[in-house]
């Protein structure tokens, strides 16, 4: 006889509150420093260099130790990792407020992704491990998809009237009593959980190797606008971060504990996954980037308008990850990863037409109501993708790779679009320039967008549906051979 399946734990919905609270957390204070970035410029004296190493210091911490965040949570406790880095992410939230000089800020905001490092992939993994795979996980993983859209939507609403009224300081002086929170509520809705191992192994020379290279790749494409695409910086960089991911291959493949399971990087479903993740990121990140810069640099919107005008792509994000979600359950995830790309894409082309003198209904609101809805269902169904079918000791690890995949791909796509829009713009008269170069900026994103779709209608094969028919399947021929 097969034993009974597990009870479900009744906290589980109360605990997935709490984790989407640390989500909203994680992408509010990610979304409200761009709106703030012109006033810390301003009140610290940062160059215009400068200001964008208030972004780019939390992405490189941010994406160059998630892999290592994920599995030290395996092995040390999830809840006890997922506390730690909330109290290093309220503490150096407070200190990025307190900053008196641009340097002190900017090594904040290096600690702050660090401790959103260890908190993104673990959260995740906590979900993973408190709901069974099928109907309830996929809700779960849109519920935490629409808290990041509710996230991006609150900073858009408050980003503007908080800076101007208090000060920038308080958009990091905001995330202290949420991360009160989150360690009082923590010991009483989330359960201790870590992977089953005779011994606790790090993979020091994995972690090691695959840090460095992260670390590496995401510098290099971040300074990469800066110091040319075909400089010596740039392409020496990504050719040293590649030596280390050999590397780590290799050591992975000899180690009795590895930092990520070659099975992991095997699964077409995990490598498919996670790549329709990166270059969704890419589009995201470079259309925001580009829209942002387009409506303030152009159009002349002040931060609050801005914000209040595009609050229709995060929210239209949050319907199409609930969408989602319910989709991927009855056709699996490809469909649903291919068509919200599509719509992404569509929305990109839409954007891409934007004039001199550009009004908001008429020339954006077309490609938002497209690009909203299709972000949010590929991100919930490239989530589904890449973490179907993972064992429960190696969530973390899961978690880690689907979060930088995402972050990568932003800090890529960001890259991306600043390079084209620099280079597509001529030498007419300024707005026009400007414009001409945002136009391009977002037929890119439609391309990056064009090669997601045929990432996935390649790769990603067997989730969602398939792989729980499958499984429903074994476990019926294991009760009746019983």
């Amino acid at each position: 006889m097969t034993a009974p399946p597990p009870t479900p734990d009744p906290r589980r919905w109360s605990a997935l509150a709490l984790l989407c609270l640390a989500g909203f957390m994680v992408i509010l204070d990610s979304q409200i420093v761009v709106l703030a970035l012109p006033s810390v410029a301003d009140g610290l004296g940062f160059s215009a260099s400068g200001t964008q190493w208030v972004m780019s210091a939390y992405l490189v911490s941010f994406g160059g130790l998630l892999l290592l965040g994920g599995r030290t949570a395996d092995l040390l406790g999830r809840r006890r990792v997922f506390m730690t880095g909330t109290v290093l992410f309220g503490l150096s939230s407070l200190l990025c407020g307190f900053a008196w000089t641009a340097g002190v800020l900017v090594a904040a905001r290096a600690v702050q992704g660090v401790s959103a490092a260890v908190m993104a992939p673990t959260a995740l993994s906590i979900l993973l491990n408190t709901f069974e795979e099928g109907h309830e996980r996929n809700k779960a993983l849109a519920i935490w998809s629409g808290s990041g859209g509710f996230g991006a939507t609150a900073a858009l609403l408050i980003g503007g009237p908080l800076t101007d009224v208090l000060g920038w300081q308080w958009v990091f002086f905001l995330n202290a009593p949420v991360a009160l929170l989150l360690l009082a509520l923590s010991p009483v809705l989330l359960r201790e959980s870590r992977a089953e191992a005779r011994a606790r192994s790090y993979d020091p020379i994995g972690a090691l190797t695959a840090t460095a290279a992260l670390v590496i790749c995401v510098y290099a494409v971040v300074e990469a606008p800066r110091a040319g695409w075909l400089s010596a910086q740039t392409l020496g960089l990504p050719a040293l971060a590649a030596a280390l991911a050999l590397l780590f291959l290799r050591v992975e493949a000899r180690s009795t504990a590895p930092l990520v399971p070659p099975r992991l990087l095997r699964s077409p479903s995990v490598s498919g996954g996670n790549l329709v993740v990166f270059l969704l990121g890419s589009c995201a990140f470079g259309m925001s980037y580009t829209l942002s810069q387009y409506g303030q640099g152009v159009l002349g919107l002040s931060p609050l308008r801005f914000g209040l005008y595009n609050v229709v792509m995060p929210a239209g994000a949050v319907v199409g990850s609930y969408a989602g979600q319910a989709l991927v359950t009855r056709i699996g995830a490809r469909p649903v990863a291919v068509g919200g790309l599509a719509l992404v894409g569509m929305g990109s082309l839409l954007l891409a037409g934007v004039p001199v003198a550009g009004g908001f209904a008429r020339d954006l609101l077309p490609g938002l109501l497209l690009f909203g809805p299709g972000l949010g269902a590929c991100a919930v169904a490239g989530s589904i993708a890449a973490l179907t079918g993972v064992a429960e000791r190696e969530s973390g690890v899961a978690s880690g790779i689907n979060t930088a995949a995402f972050q990568i791909g932003g800090a890529f796509g960001v890259a991306v679009v600043t390079s084209v829009a620099v280079s597509h713009a001529d030498k007419a008269e300024r707005l026009a320039a400007l414009t001409q170069g945002y136009r391009a900026a977002f037929t890119a994103c439609a391309v990056l967008a064009a090669a997601g779709v045929a990432c996935a209608l390649a790769l990603v094969r067997r989730s969602g549906l398939t792989v729980r028919t499958e499984r429903s399947w074994d476990v019926t021929v294991r009760q009746v051979r019983s």
